[in-house]
């Protein structure tokens, strides 16, 4: 599902998806003065992090993700009157913001293509222009895969949109190879929540994993040998029973997520992380050798921090030290600028904002 609906488990807000046209009304905190482009610095203990830079100010902002040339991010947002996110770009100083979804429906999981021409995202617009209604939580805490959802390729300004799966059900979570030659990402279409690869025009679809569960938010190692992602495997007869029922319905509950690799065909897949947690958001290090993630271990509840750890699951180290949420990190091509998702310096209660810094081993 997509990743956004995580930062369910952290607030009352909703990150995923986005509705309203290109011309969103403002909100009150356009108002006041912007925090966009402020230079903070990192909580105590955060030693890999140099100077912070806010690059997003008001709003649920979450899943940036650099273009391959480094110079620029692409994100998901609600704010203003947006009932759910829209896809956005930006330069890494926060200016520059560009809306290149189409404003209508939900979207979720925007990525550049090598050569930055193009992009990658999941969008529902297709089947509604409205948001679709939110997850029943009378089934307790449970996230919604909207079967509306299929997965779209535009030009990076975000015309042209051309829809590239039409499988009935749950078609998102997209990421490209380092090499720009594949994307991978999550689909229902089986019945079951399973990782494919695909070329970047949706042919020569791949299956990668197959064991019941959910299997999802997948990225490929730098150099595009290994996929790293989040899965939840139920073993126990009443999780099967519950997990099973509940994606009958289009809904997952998000009990435990645990981090794991595999190679790029879906061979060798091992587990790394075995916290009992909510772990997710994972992705390489620039080496090939670590992983970061968020995770709220141990039993953190809405405390979610970034940890790193090696491939081996050895190793575990503790990132983030902000209270709150902190999230969707990732690396630039270039190693060096790192981008994630925090609580922290927010304007208003329960905003999530997107910084970036450069990265300190």
């Amino acid at each position: 599902m997509s990743r956004t609906l995580i930062l369910l488990l952290v607030s009352s807000i909703t990150l995923l998806g986005a509705c309203g046209g290109a011309d969103q009304e403002k909100d009150s905190s356009d108002l006041r003065p912007t925090k966009v482009g402020s230079k903070l610095a990192p909580a105590e203990g955060e030693t890999h992090f140099s100077e912070l830079t806010m690059v997003t100010d008001g709003g649920e902002n979450a899943e940036a993700y650099f273009s391959f040339d480094s110079q620029q991010l692409i994100f998901q947002s609600t704010f203003g009157t947006a009932g759910c996110d829209q896809i956005f770009t930006m330069n890494l100083d926060g200016t520059g913001k560009k809306m290149v979804s189409t404003g209508k429906g939900r979207t979720t999981c925007a990525y550049f293509f090598a050569g930055d021409e193009k992009i990658v995202y999941a969008s529902t617009h297709l089947a509604d222009e409205a948001c679709p209604p939110p997850a029943d939580m009378s089934q307790g805490y449970v996230w919604a895969l909207y079967p509306t959802y299929d997965i779209f390729v535009a030009n990076v300004d975000g015309s042209d949109p051309q829809r590239i799966t039409d499988a009935w059900r749950y078609d998102a979570e997209a990421t490209l190879s380092p090499q720009g030659d594949k994307i991978v990402f999550t689909s229902l279409r089986t019945g079951d929540l399973e990782i494919y690869t695909m070329d970047l025009d949706g042919s020569n679809l791949r299956q990668l994993t197959d064991e019941l569960g959910y299997d999802g938010g997948p990225f490929f190692s730098p150099d595009g040998t290994k996929i790293v992602y989040r899965a939840y495997h139920p073993q126990a007869e009443e999780e099967i029973a519950d997990y099973t029922s509940l994606l009958d319905r289009d809904l997952i509950r998000p009990s435990q997520l645990e981090i794991y690799i595999m190679d790029a065909d879906g061979s060798n897949k091992q587990q790394v992380t075995e916290l009992h947690a909510a772990s997710f958001a994972p992705f390489f290090h620039p080496s090939g050798e670590k992983i970061i993630f968020s995770t709220n271990y141990p039993g953190r509840e809405r405390e979610f921090d970034l940890f790193m750890v090696n491939l081996d699951g050895s190793g575990l180290e503790r990132v983030t030290h902000s209270p709150g949420f902190d999230g969707f990190p990732m690396w630039a091509p270039d190693g060096k600028s790192f981008v994630f998702a925090s609580n922290r310096h927010h304007s208003n209660p329960g905003e999530t904002n997107i910084f970036v810094t450069q990265w300190k081993e």
